[in-house]
């Protein structure tokens, strides 16, 4: 008999460009078992290293010319979004954000696709404007993929899914690409003997003034602390005044966005996330995976990942002293440092690697299709 010629499915995402939603669907794409999937991706924006990835791998891309909702080019891209899914016979769209989520699933749904999954992988009050479309949505999809138990039972109890329609899928991590590594303290850093630090959006429901704040009461727990933040975005301008008026300046060091992380989380000894809202932190496994104590506010997702005692410490979220005593207490011990850091390791090497993720989707796209 002939082999069974592999299901076109259609990867969705906003941009091709940095992000934890973009890197997973860009990974997931090019890790699909190629005998039974056939990748496609789909976008708004195409522009991105993201992209460069796609077509190395010979991933087709298909570039929809959406701006916004209200204007002619939504129908536009409907009407080519619906060509493309016929023409290559999509048995399977998978969105990976909400803009997508509220563009592709209707037009998926009215297009005919056997199998319409969405992807919920933060709170949705962080994106009011989408909220009402994306609860249609809801109703739309076959299935809900959420990336935590948090963001399941956030979306049960806030938003109203039912319980069947949600599957579990958590982030993952290539294990093989972030990994412990020396220290190089390159400039600016390059006198400290202690960094503690952070990499991420600098948005605001990260929670950054925390940080600086408590690091502001720890300044003194050792000398060459210093405190790195690396990223770009909105919350910018006011965290560096923030420094200014702790008299930071000395000891907090900024730095913009890079595409490989690692070449920063190599640098930070205590990794610091204090979101005042979070799902299932691709930082946060990042930094574990390369090694770094962690530290967490308790909220959404992350005590799944740090867990108190063992694989990090946590602290109340917006409670500074709280921050600053675990804080303190990593600075001044390294053998504590040690301890979360190889436990952290572990946890995500043995139950976030990229491989059993894999699987783990491909069985749920099996379920839908077969």
């Amino acid at each position: 008999m002939p082999a069974t010629p592999p299901k076109p499915v259609l990867l969705m995402v906003r941009e091709l460009g940095l992000g934890g939603s973009e890197r997973q669907m860009a990974e997931l794409a090019q890790a699909l078992d190629k005998s039974e999937f056939e990748a496609h991706v789909g976008c708004f924006l195409e522009d991105g290293f993201r992209a460069q990835e796609l077509r190395r791998a010979g991933i087709p891309i298909l570039a929809l010319p959406v701006r916004s909702f209200m204007a002619f080019n939504a129908l536009e891209g409907a009407w080519q979004m619906g060509r493309y899914l016929r023409r290559h016979r999509i048995q399977l769209v998978h969105t990976f954000d909400l803009p997508l989520t509220c563009f592709g699933v209707p037009v998926a749904r009215a297009w005919g696709v056997p199998a319409v999954l969405s992807s919920q992988r933060a709170y949705r009050n962080l994106q009011p404007r989408y909220h009402r479309l994306a609860r249609f949505t809801d109703r739309l999809a076959h299935g809900i993929v959420v990336n935590c138990e948090a963001m399941r039972v956030h979306m049960i109890e806030d938003e109203g899914a039912r319980p069947e329609l949600l599957h579990v899928c958590p982030n993952w991590i290539d294990v093989e690409h972030y990994r412990p590594m020396p220290a190089l303290r390159p400039q600016p850093i390059a006198d400290a003997s202690l960094v503690v630090g952070v990499v991420c959006a600098l948005r605001p429901e990260k929670g950054l003034t925390t940080l600086i704040d408590a690091f502001a009461q720890v300044r003194d727990s050792a000398p060459g602390l210093k405190l790195l933040i690396v990223g770009d975005g909105t919350m910018l301008a006011p965290l560096q005044q923030r420094v200014r008026e702790r008299g930071l300046e000395q000891q907090c060091v900024f730095q913009p966005a890079v595409g490989d992380v690692r070449e920063w989380l190599r640098e930070i000894d205590i990794f610091v996330l204090p979101s005042l809202s979070e799902a299932l932190s691709n930082s946060l496994l990042e930094a574990m995976a390369s090694g770094c104590a962690v530290v967490a506010s308790r909220v959404g997702g992350n005590p799944e990942l740090v867990r108190d005692g063992d694989t990090g410490l946590l602290f109340t979220v917006e409670n500074v002293e709280d921050l600053a005593s675990q804080l303190r207490a990593l600075i001044g011990s390294e053998s504590l440092r040690k301890q979360l850091s190889e436990s952290g390791l572990t946890l995500v090497r043995e139950n976030y690697n990229r491989d059993a993720s894999v699987q783990r989707i491909q069985k749920l796209y099996r379920s839908f299709l077969d």
